[in-house]
């Protein structure tokens, strides 16, 4: 066979296999789209994408089926996307380990977050709440800081663990106001926060839902939130951003599919996803919860989590967080 055969056959299968995927996202979806989740059922990342999946199924005219595959970290059910056919079928639902692990295992990774996946949308984001034992004789973020600088190191935090969000947050403080703080790991955010209550550990970054009962009978002190804006449940505690730090320790939620999934399939995903989040009545269950929606577009959403890699990456690095 000469160069031209050769050459004329492969623009022939280039041909059909363009013709074959147009084919396949016209007749997008035919069958249930399979959602994976890489924790175990019943956590926040869980709750919050059962609460859209069913009208965005109703969008999709098909069943979206959700798959919870926990373990190693979020790696195997990130991992399972990441090997999954493009064809817009299996997708990612995931919270901040999808932009921390990256930056946390580096080439560790079984996979290449930021070559093998795409963004359908940021689905949501929620603030880290930072609260001190009510002992410790600080009111304001100023007076932390000021306290904090006084006692290089005396001071510390808790977090569920080495590498959890709760514990970068701790190190963005710590890089963003200049002060040193020993970090205490727990087996969890539960006994992080029973610790602080305790009087075990000075403050930790906690979620606004399991920290405000404590607050409101004065058992815990709000010292500051992370995000753009005050939360409607707790009006009277400021942000970081109010005191010039720049700090976004927030958690995100978002939704993501491999690389080559044809990109109207994902603006498919997106607008079903998207309508679901802005809908009054998931909004305001997702509200009740701690969680904001974000909804945006596929390019906002790469931008976003992209962003978020090379955050939490220099935040790791900075800092030398290793894990085992």
């Amino acid at each position: 066979m000469n160069f031209k055969s050769l050459l004329s056959e492969f623009v022939c299968i280039a041909v059909i296999m363009m013709t074959t995927n147009a084919a396949s996202a016209q007749n997008y979806p035919d069958h249930p789209v399979r959602v994976i989740i890489p924790y175990a059922p019943g956590g926040g990342t869980d709750i919050a994408f059962r609460i859209i999946a069913p009208q965005a199924g109703n969008i999709l005219n098909e069943t979206i089926i959700v798959d919870n595959r926990p373990g190693a970290s979020t790696m195997i059910g990130t991992g399972t996307v990441s090997r999954a056919t493009p064809d817009g079928y299996t997708l990612l639902a995931s919270d901040s380990a999808f932009v921390i692990n990256p930056g946390l295992f580096k080439d560790k990774l079984p996979y290449d977050t930021l070559k093998e996946f795409k963004g359908v949308t940021m689905m949501a984001t929620s603030p880290a709440l930072l609260v001190v034992n009510p002992n410790l004789p600080v009111k304001t973020l100023d007076e932390l800081i000021a306290l904090a600088k006084s006692k290089p190191g005396k001071l510390n935090y808790g977090s569920g663990g080495v590498g959890t969000g709760p514990h970068l947050a701790g190190e963005l403080l710590k890089l963003a106001a200049g002060i040193d703080l020993t970090h205490i790991p727990y087996k969890g955010t539960a006994p992080a926060l029973t610790a602080v209550l305790s009087g075990e550990i000075d403050m930790a970054f906690v979620g606004i839902s399991s920290a405000a009962s404590y607050i409101a009978t004065g058992q815990l002190r709000a010292i500051a939130l992370t995000g753009a804006k005050r939360q409607p449940s707790l009006p009277d505690v400021p942000t970081f951003a109010e005191s010039h730090l720049d700090l976004d320790g927030n958690s995100y939620w978002g939704i993501y599919a491999p690389v080559g999934v044809p990109d109207s399939i994902i603006d498919q995903l997106n607008r079903a996803f998207t309508q679901s989040l802005h809908d009054p009545e998931n909004e305001k269950k997702l509200a009740n919860l701690g969680f904001s929606p974000i909804a945006n577009s596929p390019q906002e959403a790469d931008a976003q989590w992209h962003a978020l890699v090379q955050q939490w990456t220099t935040v790791i690095d900075k800092a030398n967080i290793k894990v085992e």
